[in-house]
């Protein structure tokens, strides 16, 4: 049986279960908030700690807190940092809109760790002082956005672009049909498509570093409206300088703090490059599963690493499981992008009041696209094999080579050949060769499917 003890608040009194570092005001939330069993990342969690802990110690500069205080307050940070008590913060990530409630639940376990150690801390005038919730949350955000793209998914990104580019240099020479429109069209090799994809990844790593820039601007010390009420002028300088020490991270004050409370335009705009990356993804997903298709009614260009069976009723089936599971990560980012979109509407007057969906998400979608790259890289790229003696023999009867006869043919009689390799099943070169004028030398010269991989006339 659950015991419990009294906790009060400005409302009132509050039972909280006894083993609980947290105080009313959590315990309040836990009960308004029983919505999806979901309480905020714990990477949000942390950021919400580092931002503590730099307050703490920015406060304590200005002599705003005695150093028993910042320190009994650093300690209890730095534990939390080491992922003790990560069960002691139940929130529901759908909360009050300002975030107020996890605001408070870091205060109050934070608050109770340092009354363990012998020092009387208030979660109110103590932990929280020159802050309030409303520019706590939205710097939150920003900072555990920056930390989990810079730790989790540039790195990924990173690792996958480099196995496509081994995949790529093996590749180069490989010659296969090219297809437009999902039809056999001109030849290009396995190694251009894989640049593609390669290319494609690199972009968004740029793009997610331009929009790193602009959330390293943090609202903090903006307190309740932006005006910074209740902190000292110099309270976000000294902010930024303890939280770029204690993360190594160059993050700094924003100019005018209203920006970063009642708008998350800069959380939005990472959203959106997420779902950027998420459109790289099902497009590299989606050719692998084309080049995978068959083994016999299909392209059969490559074959993907047989992971598991496929199939409970038909034996031997074997499915292209991983960019499978990356296209759904795609579509499910996607969607939290749209509802991130969404919550950047709400921004009415002072403060946005979507945060905690906002923080969440963001981090949702950076896990998830940070694992499905390593498994893209790791159990799909990396393994595939390829079906040279398809791959050639596809190209070797494509009729669209006769393209390479229009500069010294004409269009019109390129499409008869073309037509007529097509309705007989005939190589294009044999027709050509009877219809064109041209001889059997000049013939594969100009319709060498690698030399046409290169562009330009022939």
């Amino acid at each position: 049986m659950t015991e419990f003890r009294t906790e009060k608040d400005s409302l009132g009194e509050v039972r909280v279960p006894d083993s609980a570092l947290w105080g009313a005001q959590t315990q309040r939330a836990v009960d308004n908030f029983p919505v999806s069993g979901q309480p905020m990342p714990p990477e949000f969690i942390a950021s919400v700690v580092q931002v503590k802990r730099a307050a703490a110690q920015a406060n304590a500069s200005l002599g705003l807190l005695e150093p028993e205080l910042r320190d009994a307050i650093c300690d209890a940070c730095d534990r939390l940092l080491k992922g003790e008590h990560a069960d002691q913060f139940p929130v529901d990530r759908y909360q009050t809109g300002s975030g107020t409630s996890t605001n408070m639940n870091v205060n109050e376990v934070i608050s109770a760790l340092a009354r363990e150690q012998g020092v009387e801390v208030n979660p109110n005038d103590h932990v929280n002082m020159s802050q309030s919730s409303n520019d706590v949350i939205p710097t939150a955000i920003h900072v555990s956005a920056v930390l989990a793209v810079k730790s989790r998914l540039l790195p990924a990104l990173s690792h996958l672009r480099g196995v496509i580019y081994g995949r790529e240099a093996e590749l180069s020479g490989q010659v296969k049909t090219g297809r437009t429109h999902l039809m056999d069209a001109m030849p290009v090799t396995l190694g251009q498509e894989l640049r593609t994809w390669r290319e494609q990844v690199a972009a968004t790593e740029l793009r997610l570093e331009r929009a790193m820039e602009d959330l390293a601007a943090l609202p903090q010390g903006g307190t309740a409206v932006g005006t910074g009420v209740n902190a000292a002028s110099e309270f976000a300088g000294q902010f930024v300088k303890f939280l770029k020490q204690n993360t190594g991270y160059p993050f700094r004050s924003l100019e005018h703090k209203f920006l970063g409370q009642s708008a998350v335009d800069a959380p939005v705009a990472l959203s959106a490059q997420f779902r950027g990356v998420a459109v790289v993804f099902t497009k590299i997903a989606n050719d692998l599963r084309w080049m995978n298709s068959g083994p016999i009614h299909g392209l059969a260009e490559i074959n993907l690493p047989a992971l598991q069976p496929g199939s409970s009723i038909m034996p031997g089936k074997v499915n292209p499981v991983i960019p499978e599971s990356v296209a759904m990560v795609s579509a499910q980012v996607t969607g939290l992008d749209a509802a991130v979109a969404m919550a950047g509407q709400s921004g009415n007057f002072q403060l946005n009041v979507m945060l905690p969906l906002v923080g969440a998400n963001l981090l949702d979608m950076c896990g998830l696209l940070a694992n499905a790259s390593n498994l893209l890289a790791d159990k799909a790229l990396q393994g595939f094999t390829v079906n040279t003696e398809n791959l050639n023999a596809g190209v070797g009867r494509n009729p669209v080579l006769v393209t390479a006869l229009n500069p010294e043919i004409g269009y019109a009689l390129a499409a008869d050949i073309a037509k007529e390799a097509y309705r007989s099943g005939r190589p294009v070169i044999d027709v050509a060769e009877e219809r064109s004028g041209l001889s059997r030398k000049r013939l594969e010269e100009l319709m060498n499917p690698l030399k046409l991989t290169r562009g330009g006339l022939t």
